[in-house]
């Protein structure tokens, strides 16, 4: 089977900043307490006139353009999002028509934090088989400012805006994606969610009074469930795969909380590793901090070829998932979106 791998990357950040400052006043903190307690100084907030479809259809553009790839030669659009633009048809079809892919399949995948190792995982299983030698591209997006309840401390401190976008293609056998894992603890499904405007609970003028329509989730109880499950699953992805720890050159790790990656770090036990963060700028862009961090690292030149890089998402469901991908030749960045650029 063809050898798939990450040919390119790109990612769109809304330009206006959010400061700890601001967010502190509504949620009766300091900023000196939301950066001891997440590492987070700012994030990002999308305008109003803006949906998700459209930061990911500026994160896909990016990567497009970075590999000099034209949107008709993309097979597949998987969209991994848990803020899409309706409950219905998937954005995934919108980004589609924003982009110009006419010839790509395209989908949503919500497995929240999650959500972008997941469609990785489901985009390169789809590619490999096909063997076609057209592109995927795999976005994560989310603009979790228009579902926070800006009075929660658990949660309106911890959240930006954005999207990233990695192009997938065929690649040199020595490189590419090695192997993937993901699972899920049902059980525990209660620990983040956003009770009301589904099925289960439509929404109606009691459920906007009781505000049940804002993400919710226990801190705690996310903090136990990704240091119970994280390392495990990471161990058992590497065995699998007969890597050593010792030889993971990068670990790109959602952003949920610096002090929670902090502390699980130890646990997971990558000697040599590199950590990388976006958090302090950027916060928790949900479905998108793992490829937005992705892409930030590879436009500063982060990555050689060779490099083993291990990526992993956890969030709502419970959910975890990790890929392993040893680097290959990628598209180099010609320039950097505007974003990006006044954000570093």
């Amino acid at each position: 089977m063809t050898r798939i791998g990450i040919v390119a990357t790109g990612s769109y950040l809304p330009t206006s900043v959010v400061t700890n400052e601001e967010i502190a006043r509504g949620a009766g903190v300091t900023d000196e307490w939301i950066v001891r307690k997440t590492g987070i100084r700012e994030r990002r907030r999308a305008d109003d006139r803006d949906a998700t479809s459209d930061l990911a259809a500026r994160a896909a553009r990016a990567a497009l353009e970075q590999a000099g790839v034209d949107a008709e030669d993309v097979a597949y659009i998987v969209l991994a999002t848990s803020t899409p633009d309706h409950p219905q048809p998937a954005t995934a079809s919108i980004v589609q028509h924003l982009i110009g892919a006419d010839n790509a399949a395209a989908f949503d995948i919500n497995a929240v934090c999650s959500g972008f190792v997941y469609a990785l995982a489901v985009a390169e299983r789809l590619l490999r088989t096909a063997g076609d030698g057209r592109y995927a591209l795999v976005v994560g997006a989310d603009i979790y400012s228009r579902i926070l309840d800006y009075s929660d401390r658990k949660t309106a401190i911890l959240f930006g805006d954005g999207a990233g976008a990695v192009l997938l293609g065929a690649v040199p056998d020595h490189s590419g994606i090695r192997d993937t894992l993901l699972l899920t603890r049902g059980d525990q499904y209660r620990l983040i969610s956003v009770p009301a405007g589904g099925s289960r609970m439509p929404a109606d003028e009691r459920t906007l009074k009781e505000g049940a329509h804002f993400f919710r989730m226990d801190g705690r109880g996310v903090r136990s469930f990704v240091q119970e499950h994280l390392p495990g699953a990471l161990h058992e992805l590497l065995a699998r795969a007969g890597v050593r720890r010792e030889d993971v050159a990068h670990f790109v790790p959602h952003q949920a909380n610096g002090v929670m990656l902090g502390e699980v770090w130890p646990a997971i036990g990558l000697p040599a590793a590199t950590m990388h963060l976006a958090l302090e700028r950027f916060g928790n862009t949900g479905s998108a901090s793992v490829p937005v961090t992705l892409d930030l690292a590879h436009r500063q030149g982060a990555f050689a070829d060779g490099d083993t890089v291990l990526m992993a998402g956890f969030g709502g469901g419970m959910t975890v998932g990790a890929v392993l991908a040893h680097w290959g030749p990628t598209a180099h960045a010609r320039r950097a979106e505007p974003a990006l650029a006044a954000a570093r």
